[in-house]
């Protein structure tokens, strides 16, 4: 496949982590189609100013039609898709006893159930020519415990076991799905956690052995070595950890500050 014509639909696209996703395959010669709660206008100027093709969508991928016409819009435009990134999310912090149904639901919700609706619909056109990649944007929340984010937390633990299993499925057919777990980045999204008070920018870079958060560079170039066939042909159902070393480092605080 010439990389030059190749088309990468990402999700979450308008702003973070999603908008350096869709500018940096951009940057590798990829087609996008994008998908936001908003339309993702910005990001699509960005892409356009630097000779790059790039569409949008807004609509909640956790609503099925919404799925079915972003699909649609992305064959209509380009004809194939060779990269999905399943990218889009929402944050909830709260005690675990607090949670609501309505609220656990809603992050399940879009995390989890949208993930699956978007490698169903995209998959399956993938499948039908053998060819295709497909990238779960989960989190260290994926891997560990972190408290007050019990529905963010399994959300994203199933996300990775959604990962493992359609990539246990499909690899044989020419679909290779794998994942990313980002540790925190700063974002909007990091904002609006902080915002509320739960978190300081020291708590999470004395927590890190790197000493920094990670920047949406970071888990942008993850995801673009995942999505090449060329650097990554042999790579199906890993959980590739961005973290800076978050969840290897069993240090206590003073011993990691010693480190440094």
């Amino acid at each position: 496949m010439n990389q030059e014509k190749q088309t990468a639909a990402v999700t979450g696209a308008a702003q973070g982590i999603g908008r350096r996703v869709a500018e940096v395959l951009a940057e590798r010669g990829y087609r996008l189609a994008l998908n936001d709660l908003r339309m993702p206008d910005e990001t699509i100027r960005s892409i356009q100013s630097r000779g790059g093709e790039a569409i949008g969508q807004a609509g909640n991928i956790a609503d099925e039609s919404t799925v079915e016409g972003f699909v649609q819009s992305a064959y209509d435009a380009w004809g194939r898709t060779d990269v999905l990134v399943n990218n889009a999310a929402v944050s909830f912090i709260a005690p675990a006893e607090s949670i609501s149904g309505d609220d656990y639901r809603r992050v399940l919700e879009v995390n989890l159930v949208a993930p699956f609706l978007l490698s169903k619909a995209f998959g399956t056109r993938m499948l039908a020519i053998r060819h295709g990649c497909i990238i779960n944007v989960a989190s260290v929340a994926g891997l560990v415990g972190i408290a007050d984010r019990a529905a963010y937390n399994a959300s994203k633990h199933g996300l990775i076991g959604l990962t493992r299993t359609l990539a246990a499925e499909w690899g044989g057919r020419g679909v290779r799905v794998n994942a990313v777990c980002p540790g925190w980045v700063k974002t909007e999204m990091d904002a609006a956690d902080q915002a509320g008070g739960s978190y300081t920018d020291a708590d999470i870079t004395g927590r890190v052995p790197m000493g920094r958060f990670a920047t949406p560079d970071d888990i942008s170039f993850a995801i673009a070595f995942l999505a090449n066939e060329k650097e990554s042909g042999f790579i199906n159902g890993h959980a590739l950890t961005v973290d800076g070393g978050w969840t290897v480092d069993g240090s206590w605080e003073s011993l990691r500050r010693r480190h440094r």
